[in-house]
């Protein structure tokens, strides 16, 4: 079974309140076995455009990445985020 991925690319706009956003999501990504594979770090932009962070999440499959995400933890935790970053969401199979 392929596994799902969340990719997302954030521009924080209000750097003291965002760790409010990863301190509510924290259940959430404990209780649908989420790996964080990038958080944030250096990048080179090649194309396109770019955010100011880029993540990717790793779960056992899409199913479970699309149950976190419209988990109510995690949807309490996006309202948050929605107040203090601006993102770009994927839920994306992985190559089974």
């Amino acid at each position: 079974m392929a596994k799902g991925y969340w990719i997302v690319r954030v521009s924080v706009r209000n750097a003291e309140k965002y760790p409010d956003y990863l301190k509510a999501a924290k259940p959430a990504f404990e209780a649908h076995k989420a790996k964080f594979l990038v958080r944030g770090g250096d990048f080179e932009l090649k194309e396109g455009q770019a955010r100011d962070r880029n993540v990717v999440v790793e779960f056992p499959d899409v199913e479970t990445a699309t149950a976190c995400y419209v988990s109510d933890a995690y949807q309490a935790a996006r309202q948050i985020r929605i107040a203090n970053a601006d993102a770009d969401f994927l839920i994306v199979e992985g190559a089974a």
